[in-house]
């Protein structure tokens, strides 16, 4: 058949080679990309949540924080910074609860009173880490590395100086373990006699939970601890001395020795450089930091991905894809939260997630290419003899291209022209302009009724058939063929305005166009209709035949618009229905209640017509009833419709 068609496929490259050198393009990229700055800030994103996805906790027996906080700011009444001698009574409150270690995470880099400066050198001892800075100068000049260290007369008392700084990614978030040889935690591990050796490598460190997670006490408590903690609440434990605010500050406030973590992304907090030491010290000292991935291991996880991907989609791409991507994504997450727990290392699982997504939507849009291409060859090669609907539901599914129809109720639109033999008669001497004319009318009117769902079955002259239900399902398909016509009613105006312009300008004739339409709802059978050689899709049926004497009765009402009385009764709540007679119609034995319709209606109006109409049933109607009067005010739409029934009853007809 596609030789007889005319249908001819320019040769393309073959699946599996584009398969392949889409997958090693899209490695190529994704790999590069995964170097990119901006991307290396969303792979640790995706750490922040993996590495808290199971909202781990402290450790147990890890460092205990002594708060310098709100309460013991109130509690002490003295401005800070507080006397030193006041930190080393802390010390030797410390001390003799029975802390194995003490870390001040507070620097004493400038001399004080020398009295209280010589109270804290007393306190202090080699079980005492006091901490130190290290920051870089930025001048136009030059780079300045400046560490500030305590005061040497607290470090020849024996205190043991450990470097507090920390570095924070491009986001502002600490992520990863301070390199330093004389880290403040490592040196606390030290001195706690928990033997660490020194970072080796970037390590990120393992958040163990939002701000005052670890085990937390104020600072006048603990100078006091017989009265105010329980008993040996310091014995053989880390202590950690340092600024921590009960109520941690927002992210966007910032705040004095508190920085975001992978937390914060949870929060919105942020947490105490005191509590940030600890969790070094733990990570440190019980190895919970995690490496992060070889560039070589990244690189492989996007290859396996790619390759995953490829073979998904090896043969098709169907709906299934979606899913089964969703499924490897989730897979990827859970790989690399299982990397981060079981192996101590983090494996972004965004590049191996966006190298398979990227290869399986790749080929689906080829796949998506490739039978947009193949229908569009279809409608080119059928759309010669076949009409265009079926041709477009024949690229949908070939299987259809078959005689056949199945019963459904359908609300069928007939629509005429009002003396189109008289029009056509005087525009004889013109036939281009009569059939630019009949265009210009049915294409407005084919629009209104396609922009209400429906379908245009064929054009008879200047008559148009459509119906609604069918193909696709319409449960409201009485309303919006009743919608349809009043639509269509009311375009007839607009047109008529356009014409009789034009055809003042050009000093010709106007002729204005009036429309009948007849709607009738019932069951039909639709389907595709004709011979072997060609049919269309169409409907056949008694309520098809009602609707078209519907259209043809309609002049003899007055009315341009005539319902059968299903289509009446399923579009009563939408519109204002109207019945104006029971007729029996050109091939019909039984007589058939007719309607009108109007967007609304007084209901007094309503009530006054009904009477009309019951009067005129029972004969009862007589053409002096002020009724007549009355209604056409009421009702100017119908004033034609009552003058036709006045004369009637002024002859004595029924």
């Amino acid at each position: 058949m596609n030789g007889a068609a005319g249908i001819s496929r320019p040769p393309r490259i073959g699946r599996p080679a584009r398969l392949a050198l889409l997958t090693a393009a899209v490695i190529t990229v994704v790999s590069v990309l995964s170097s990119v700055p901006g991307w290396s800030l969303l792979e640790l994103r995706s750490f922040d949540y993996l590495s808290t996805l199971d909202d781990p906790s402290p450790p147990e027996g890890g460092p205990i924080v002594v708060a310098i906080d709100e309460p013991s700011l109130a509690d002490l009444n003295a401005q800070w910074p507080w006397p030193r001698s006041l930190h080393a009574q802390l010390i030797e409150s410390l001390r003799a609860a029975g802390a194995k270690a003490i870390g001040m995470d507070i620097i004493f880099a400038e001399p004080s009173d020398p009295a209280n400066d010589k109270a804290l050198a007393d306190a202090l001892g080699p079980d005492v880490v006091l901490a130190g800075d290290e920051s870089v100068i930025v001048t136009p000049q030059a780079e300045q590395l400046l560490r500030t260290t305590p005061l040497r007369q607290f470090t020849d008392a024996g205190a043991v100086t450990g470097l507090a700084s920390i570095s924070l990614h491009g986001d502002g978030i600490f992520r990863d373990i301070p390199h330093y040889k004389d880290g403040f935690a490592l040196q606390l591990s030290r001195v706690s006699g928990r033997e660490t050796k020194s970072p080796v490598g970037p390590l990120m460190v393992q958040s163990y939970g939002p701000g005052r997670s670890y085990q937390t006490v104020s600072y006048y408590q603990a100078l006091d601890p017989d009265n105010f903690l329980p008993k040996d609440i310091f014995r053989d434990r880390v202590v950690l001395v340092g600024l921590s605010l009960q109520n941690a500050p927002e992210i966007k406030a910032g705040g004095t020795d508190a920085f975001a973590t992978p937390y914060t992304v949870h929060t919105g907090r942020l947490v105490s450089g005191v509590e940030i030491q600890a969790t070094i010290f733990d990570n440190l000292t019980r190895g919970d930091s995690i490496a992060r991935a070889s560039p070589m291991l990244v690189v492989l996880g996007i290859v396996l991905a790619a390759l995953l991907g490829a073979f998904v989609v090896r043969k098709e791409t169907r709906w299934q894809a979606a899913l089964t991507s969703l499924l490897v994504v989730i897979l990827l997450a859970a790989a690399s939260f299982l990397a981060i727990r079981l192996g101590h290392v983090f494996v972004s699982p965004l590049g191996p997630a966006l190298a398979f997504v990227c290869v399986v939507i790749s080929q689906a849009a080829f796949d998506y290419a490739d039978e947009r291409r193949n229908r569009q060859q279809i409608i080119r090669a059928f759309s010669q003899y076949l009409s265009p609907t079926l041709v477009e539901r024949l690229a949908m599914d070939p299987s259809q291209l078959r005689l056949g129809g199945e019963r459904r109720t359908l609300t069928i639109l007939f629509c005429d022209v009002r003396g189109f033999t008289t029009i056509a008669e005087k525009m004889k001497e013109d036939p281009e302009q009569l059939t630019a004319l009949i265009n210009r009318l049915l294409t407005p009117l084919s629009d209104i009724v396609m922009g209400h769902g429906g379908t245009i079955d064929k054009y008879i002259g200047d008559c148009l058939m459509a119906f609604w239900n069918a193909p696709l399902d319409d449960a409201d398909h009485a309303v919006h063929a009743v919608a349809a016509a009043r639509g269509m009613l009311s375009g007839m105006d607009s047109l008529n305005a356009e014409l009789e312009r034009e055809a003042k300008e050009r000093g010709t004739p106007y002729h204005r166009l009036r429309i009948g339409i007849g709607i009738n709802t019932g069951e039909c059978v639709v389907g595709n209709m004709g011979s072997l050689q060609r049919f269309d899709y169409s409907v056949l049926g008694d309520a098809v035949n009602l609707a078209s004497r519907l259209e043809g009765a309609s002049k003899n009402y007055g009315v341009p618009l005539l319902l059968g009385e299903e289509t009446a009764r399923q579009a009563g709540a939408a519109f204002a229905i109207l019945e104006l007679d029971r007729i029996t119609v050109k091939g019909r034995t039984t007589a058939s209640p007719v309607y009108t319709a109007m967007a609304a209606l007084d209901p007094k109006a309503a009530e006054m017509h009904a009477r009309l109409v019951a009067a005129k049933y029972a004969d009862t109607l007589h053409e002096s009833d002020p009724l007549f009067d009355a209604l056409s005010k009421a009702i100017p739409q119908l004033s034609a419709y009552y003058e036709i029934v006045r004369s009637e009853r002024a002859q004595g007809g029924a």
